[in-house]
């Protein structure tokens, strides 16, 4: 089936043809539905790295916001290699061979959001190496003082918006990014809406199933993602042959930069494992409820950034103590346990996991761990040690 924006109706659509779209949209690493949306628009289109970026602001500047979650294991890494030591997670790797073998072409420019050392490295060689492109490396504010980090992320994004009408962006104006953050808030209200569904069916919502549906919303205009988003819920609600099993409800966390392989969700779920809260994805939860336009609508994308933010290790934490919020959330999703995911060599997931686990077994709450890559191809370890722990969950815990 093609991935053409153009041909296909989501209304309309089966379960399986969806399905089989949404698969070729979310692997389509030349992004074909970009190219075809800057022709028929004439607008930009910024590739932009997790975990956070600004979409509202892009959008309402006639941008159109792509997210670049890395090649997966569909990539073979030929250049990137020789630009990253082996001691680095795989992502920038393969995101720095997507650039070269000219899979980002389409792209106008890319946003590096402030994460860790690694991608502040891979913004500075996207400036050598693609001169002609927009290259943004975002900093975030780390203080949540209205007064501090909302003065400094205000003047983030108003110099972001600067570059972009530089590059041929519409200039930024208040009613456009006020609408345009109640795109999004609708946008985001359908995948919290898909996450509760999940959390009380898990049955109902696959976790590979939902990625696969959340990966190509990311690189579809938020008009078509939410569109899409409607129709899988209808479909998924209409599918009476989906039964429950006796699986083990998990947590999987550390997974909110470099992305697990498809198979590997799979194989989390054939082993046993209803996985019922991620961090997956976390663009569409990073801001846990609708922002408030209001008169100044570039203040509210401020304030929902500063005191409505998710708790992440790519994020300090004044208010609180780490872990808490992992606590929370096993509570909230009733799950029995938690998978600590992270990318092998991610820094912020694994330093921060010491202080997660202390959390959650002061709670009483079973855990295991495992690293990944992205271009991991076997899972039969993986397999194994997740079966058994949701196996040591049924017959022995308490939880």
């Amino acid at each position: 089936m093609t991935t053409s924006t153009a041909t296909f109706d989501a209304t309309s659509a089966t379960l399986p043809e969806l399905m089989q779209w949404t698969s070729g949209v979310s692997r389509d690493y030349k992004l074909g539905t970009v190219t075809e949306w800057k022709q028929r628009t004439g607008g930009l289109a910024m590739g932009y790295l997790p975990v956070y970026v600004p979409r509202e602001l892009l959008h309402a500047m006639g941008v159109l916001p792509v997210a670049i979650l890395g090649g997966g294991d569909d990539l073979e890494i030929i250049r990137g290699d020789a630009y990253y030591q082996s001691y680095i997670c795989h992502f920038p790797r393969s995101v720095i061979e997507l650039g070269l073998d000219g899979s980002l072409d389409a792209l106008d420019g890319m946003l590096f959001p402030a994460t860790c050392d690694v991608i502040r490295n891979l913004s500075g060689m996207w400036k050598l190496k693609f001169k002609d492109k927009l290259s943004r490396y975002l900093d975030v504010p780390q203080t949540f003082e209205e007064d501090l980090g909302g003065t400094f992320w205000r003047g983030e994004l108003e110099q972001l918006a600067d570059e972009l009408v530089a590059r041929g962006a519409k200039p930024l104006e208040p009613a456009a990014l006020a609408e345009s953050i109640k795109l999004y808030n609708n946008e985001r209200r359908l995948v919290r809406e898909l996450y509760a569904l999940r959390r009380s069916q898990p049955w109902t919502v696959p976790t590979a199933e939902m990625y696969v549906v959340l990966r190509a919303c990311l690189v579809l205009p938020v008009e078509q993602s939410t569109e899409l988003l409607v129709a899988y819920r209808r479909l998924i609600e209409a599918d009476d042959t989906r039964r429950p099993m006796d699986q083990a409800r998990v947590v999987l966390a550390g997974s909110f930069c470099e992305q697990p392989p498809l198979g590997m969700l799979k194989t989390l779920e054939r082993s046993g494992c209803y996985i019922v809260d991620d961090d997956l994805l976390n663009i569409f939860r990073w801001i846990r409820g609708d922002i408030e336009p209001g008169d100044d609508p570039l203040g509210g994308l401020v304030s929902a950034f500063l005191n409505d933010a998710i708790e992440s290790p790519v994020r300090w934490i004044d208010r609180g103590i780490k872990g808490a919020e992992m606590v929370q959330r096993v509570e909230e999703s009733g799950a029995e346990g938690v998978l600590f995911c992270a990318p092998s060599f991610c820094d912020p997931a694994l330093l921060d996991q010491p202080m997660a686990v202390t959390a959650i077994e002061k709670a009483g709450i079973p855990w295991t761990a495992f690293k990944y890559s992205e271009n991991t191809g076997q899972f039969q370890v993986i397999r194994e040690q997740a079966g058994t722990f949701a196996d040591s969950i049924k017959l022995w815990s308490d939880a």
